[in-house]
């Protein structure tokens, strides 16, 4: 089976009635075009999406195949993240992990609050964001929130 296009999200569309399974994409694999995967009940799955994906992504609840019975739906996975916490009295380093993270080429997410961002996990940006004064860095376990992106494009990047 080819899947080529997104439909919808899943909250959004009419499944009623049919079989809903799902494909996992991890959050550093939501921005390619071309992918080999299994859904979560064996059926092997062709994904080939035009280049809207560039700047979509599939991610969380994207439909990517439907038809009278049948819905495959993506799945993204929890990962390790930082979650990095700007302390009240220290608004202005906001700016600075901003900065930081964004000059690292990594993705960058807004957390609950306007002085919250998430970041994937590395040992590197976790220990450079943990000297940061006035600004707290702790790795969790997350699912990335891809409509909270700060980045405008979440691909990885190498120089």
């Amino acid at each position: 089976m080819i899947c080529e296009k997104i439909l919808g999200m899943l909250d959004e569309l009419d499944v009623a009635g049919k079989t809903v399974e799902y494909v996992e994409i991890e959050w550093h694999e939501a921005f390619k075009k071309i992918h080999k995967k299994t859904t979560d009940t064996g059926r092997e799955v062709g994904i080939r999406m035009d280049d809207s994906v560039l700047t979509e992504g599939l991610y969380d609840g994207k439909v990517i195949y439907m038809d009278d019975g049948l819905v495959i739906a993506v799945h993204t996975p929890p990962c390790e993240v930082i979650r990095v916490t700007v302390k009240p009295d220290h608004r202005f380093m906001a700016a600075k992990v901003c900065y930081e993270i964004g000059n690292r080429h990594a993705p960058l997410f807004y957390g609950e609050d306007e002085y919250t961002f998430i970041t994937p996990y590395n040992e590197p940006m976790l220990q450079m964001l943990s000297g940061l004064h006035g600004v707290e860095a702790e790795k969790e376990m997350r699912k990335l929130a891809f409509d909270k992106r700060v980045s405008a494009s979440v691909h990885n990047h190498h120089h």
